[in-house]
């Protein structure tokens, strides 16, 4: 008789305590989440990544920052077309942009490529890599 009612205690449990989460769940007040407005602003530096044979790089992670700054604020990775995207706060501003390779030689620099925003715009840039 004694292991018939653990058997029935045991779901029993779990139930009431399932029941239990559930009205406690139902009754914290959940926390609103951030709604991005209708009236945010941002400028869009939208490119594409081309390999030496004028084909889409996939998987290349490409690296942003200001002109005037040293450190790179924002990242992005290509994807299956060479894409990749970034949103930068509106108004005039200069921006340095680095993709994520390896260059052949020892000393050779990274390829970058400078571009231009003038406001709250899109600005379409290619970048291609060559083989060196």
């Amino acid at each position: 008789m004694r292991t018939t009612r653990r058997r029935w205690l045991r779901p029993a449990a779990a139930a009431s305590l399932a029941l239990l989460l559930c009205l406690t769940a139902m009754a914290a007040p959940a926390a609103p989440r951030p709604v991005a407005s209708a009236n945010e602003h941002y400028a869009l530096i939208f490119g594409t990544l081309w390999g030496p044979a004028n084909r889409p790089v996939y998987g290349v992670r490409v690296k942003l920052r200001r002109a005037d700054q040293k450190k790179f604020r924002w990242e992005a990775v290509s994807d299956h077309r060479g894409e990749f995207a970034f949103r930068v706060p509106p108004g005039a501003a200069d921006y340095i942009l680095v993709p994520d390779v390896k260059p052949s030689a020892r000393n050779q620099p990274l390829p970058q490529t400078s571009v231009h925003v003038e406001g709250d715009e899109r600005v379409d840039v290619s970048l291609h890599l060559s083989q060196e």
